[in-house]
């Protein structure tokens, strides 16, 4: 395991919940969380005071004071937590993805394309994450760390994230007893033709130290020649049955070895049939991370990013770790 857990911070509050949900893992793996601010990475929206028409304060400045703002608030909710702030003096891509080297991962912010949900991915997220030989998660504003469901009317959160029943005063004037909330499920998007252990493993991993079940979702279609025509339709049923007990099957062969490794993890796996992405977004909906994979390929125009990634990345309602595997 690496000693550290990297957040990229530009002074964004998408970097900030990055930041913050970065701390929340490190705390639970026992790691140093590592911040660092790119010397040429400034958000577009926050524009650098300039007094009198003068010049602006020099970037090392501000990123001095992004490191310092984002440790401090992450220290309100984490005190005990080992930290260390680092300026890298390089374009962002290029910064980000030195820093990810010898981190267990690496935590960037993305854009939410709504209150409700999805992210928008910019330059920089995709970037990295098409070039990063880590995990990278990408995490929006707003987005809770993970380890508890919603909070409901009668839950508040604690100053660990964790969301516990409000104690309340009964008639003869003492208080009931906090009840942990559940902890926040993982969900594992696995393509069966290219698994990848790093993915599994990282998925599993998340789960266990979540405390958390880990639901494991796979999408395939039934082969064209078998949507066409009617007479044959029995026959069709027969043999999409059958692929779906393969599918199944396949399936619980290769989560056997990592259910035997982490027997403490509550697993559920699905075959299901359509595309994958849909099923995956549907799924991350209450989740508190969705773990997919990355094939380390390159296209002829550069990294590649799978199309099913891809549309996580954009449109899952939780924090979205993308690992990459051979």
């Amino acid at each position: 395991m690496f000693p550290t857990i990297t957040a990229g911070l530009d002074g964004s509050p998408e970097s900030m919940a990055a930041a913050d949900w970065a701390a929340g893992e490190a705390r639970r793996r026992g790691l140093t969380l590592r911040l660092v601010h790119a010397g040429e990475w400034q958000p577009d929206t926050v524009t650098p005071h300039t007094p009198l028409g003068g010049p602006g304060p020099p970037q090392r400045h501000w990123g001095d004071r992004v490191l310092r703002d984002a440790e401090a608030q992450v220290r309100l909710r984490h005190p005990d937590l080992r930290i260390v702030g680092e300026q890298i003096a390089n374009e962002p891509v290029a910064a980000l993805l030195g820093a990810a080297n010898g981190s267990e991962m690496l935590v960037i912010g993305s854009r939410g394309l709504s209150a409700v949900a999805g992210f928008l991915v910019g330059s920089v997220a995709l970037g990295v994450v098409g070039r990063a030989t880590r995990p990278v998660v990408l995490v929006r504003a707003g987005e809770p760390d993970g380890t508890a469901q919603p909070a409901d009317p009668s839950t508040t959160t604690t100053a660990t994230g964790t969301a516990t029943a409000t104690a309340t005063a009964t008639a003869t004037g003492t208080e009931t007893a906090t009840i942990p909330a559940p902890p926040r499920h993982v969900v594992l998007g696995l393509d069966l033709n290219s698994p990848g252990d790093a993915v599994i493993g990282f998925a599993f991993e998340a789960a266990a130290v979540r405390q958390s079940a880990l639901r494991v979702v796979h999408g395939w279609y039934l082969p064209a020649y078998y949507s066409f025509g009617t007479a044959d339709l029995a026959v069709n049923q027969d043999v999409g049955g059958e692929l779906a007990e393969q599918k199944r099957t396949a399936l619980a062969d290769a989560l056997r070895p990592w259910r035997e490794k982490f027997p403490g993890v509550r697993v559920t796996a699905q075959a299901v049939i359509g595309r994958a992405s849909h099923h995956l977004v549907d799924s991350a909906r209450g989740a508190g991370l969705v773990v997919i994979g990355r094939r380390t390929r390159t296209s002829a125009i550069g990294a590649h990013i799978g199309s099913v990634t891809h549309a996580v990345m954009h449109h899952a309602a939780a924090p979205v770790a993308v690992v990459p595997h051979d």
